[in-house]
């Protein structure tokens, strides 16, 4: 095992060879080993190899690099994930690109029954903020787990509200396990390890190049069986995700926004141009998605004994406003609260996500009966 996983480690070190030609490869010869034991003639002869392919593995001899690597994992406990192995994520093993070697360190499942990937921009406004929070707490009731690429942002709230509501999130890593970028999220990256874990496909010592976050992207994109889009401009890593989701057939959903916001132009054209579905909370998730379960149907028709007991207390106050009335306005809100305003318009908008307020024209909010 030790001499083949010394192989795999170099088959990715070989110029020339990427993750479809080493594919090919190992459909061919079957293991890392037989490629690299392989004569000249033999690799010649495979299909879509060619001589210069050939030459450049059958000269390869530089094992030190994956010598120093597999000490590596064998000193910080980091299980390396081969493309042939059972515990290869399979969502990811349908994905042509996909990396032929893997390095994990955590406790989830990789293979887990449902997974959505959450990314969006790295300067969300106090709107996207609220979102992406409340929709991972409403995550919770459903055993999904929750990715992410722990930049700024959007994926690092992904992250931070799934460990403190219990749910498996996995950050996946545009460089080695040796370092956490940015430094700043060092402390999440320990605590989601213990019920998540980090992913990479790139060695120890690799420095988080520009180069790098595309190709951590497709690895978002193609572990989950949906990618959300919170908050994107035009531009941006989310964005790209959003597209390599779409090239994998996979589900993509974003949640929209004012029209002349910048923080949703990205969200707006995704759906305006049909590469997203609307997404307004867990239930259409769910819905889409065909995860929605006896035990939830059950709950919808009791929303507020089920979810009040879950309120926060500055949630039950707003909550309790709406005693003897109807319908209130968001500035009836603000004034009676004497909360700030934006405060009661984070509190708002998580009641609306959790089904207590229904959103009524003119800004106007009604308790869920």
């Amino acid at each position: 095992m030790q001499e083949e996983l010394r192989h795999q480690i170099a088959l990715t070190q070989i110029p020339q060879i990427g993750d479809i030609v080493a594919k090919k490869l190992l459909a061919h010869f079957g293991t890392a080993s037989n490629v690299l034991h392989a004569s000249r003639r033999e690799l010649e002869h495979t299909p879509d190899i060619g001589s210069v392919r050939a030459d450049a593995i059958f000269q390869f001899r530089d094992y030190l690099r994956a010598d120093k690597e597999i000490a590596f994992i064998e000193k910080y406990d980091i299980q390396p994930v081969f493309y042939t192995d059972k515990a290869y994520p399979e969502r990811l093993r349908h994905c042509a690109d996909s990396p032929v070697m893997l390095y994990y360190k955590g406790s989830a499942d990789l293979n887990a029954g449902r997974i959505v990937s959450i990314v969006g921009t790295r300067a969300p406004g106090e709107y996207g903020k609220a979102v992406c929070a409340a929709f991972v707490e409403e995550l919770a009731a459903h055993q999904i787990t929750v990715v992410s690429g722990m930049a700024y942002g959007i994926d690092i709230i992904a992250h931070k509200r799934a460990v403190q509501e219990g749910i498996p999130t996995i950050g996946v890593l545009a460089h080695g396990l040796d370092r956490i970028y940015p430094p700043q999220h060092k402390g999440t990256a320990m605590m989601m390890q213990e019920n998540g874990g980090l992913l990479t496909e790139f060695l120890s010592g690799t420095q988080p190049d520009k180069q790098h976050f595309p190709m951590r992207n497709r690895i978002v994109a193609g572990i989950a069986d949906a990618t959300i889009v919170v908050e994107s401009g035009r531009q941006g890593g989310s964005m790209i995700t959003a597209d390599i989701a779409n090239s994998y057939n996979r589900d993509v959903f974003a949640f929209p926004g004012r029209v002349n916001d910048p923080h949703a132009e990205g969200c707006n054209e995704l759906i305006r141009t049909n590469k997203a579905m609307l997404l307004s909370g867990v239930e259409d998730l769910l819905q889409v998605m065909g995860w929605d379960t006896a035990q939830r149907k059950e709950a919808k028709h009791h929303p507020q004994t089920s979810l009040f007991l879950e309120l926060s207390e500055a949630e039950q106050h707003i909550v309790t406003l709406f005693s003897g009335e109807d319908e209130k306005h968001i500035d009836e809100l603000r004034r009676e609260s004497h909360l700030p305003g934006s405060q009661v318009s984070t509190l708002v908008l998580k009641l609306e996500m959790l089904h207590v307020l229904r959103s009524l024209p003119g800004q106007k909010y009604q308790l869920v009966s």
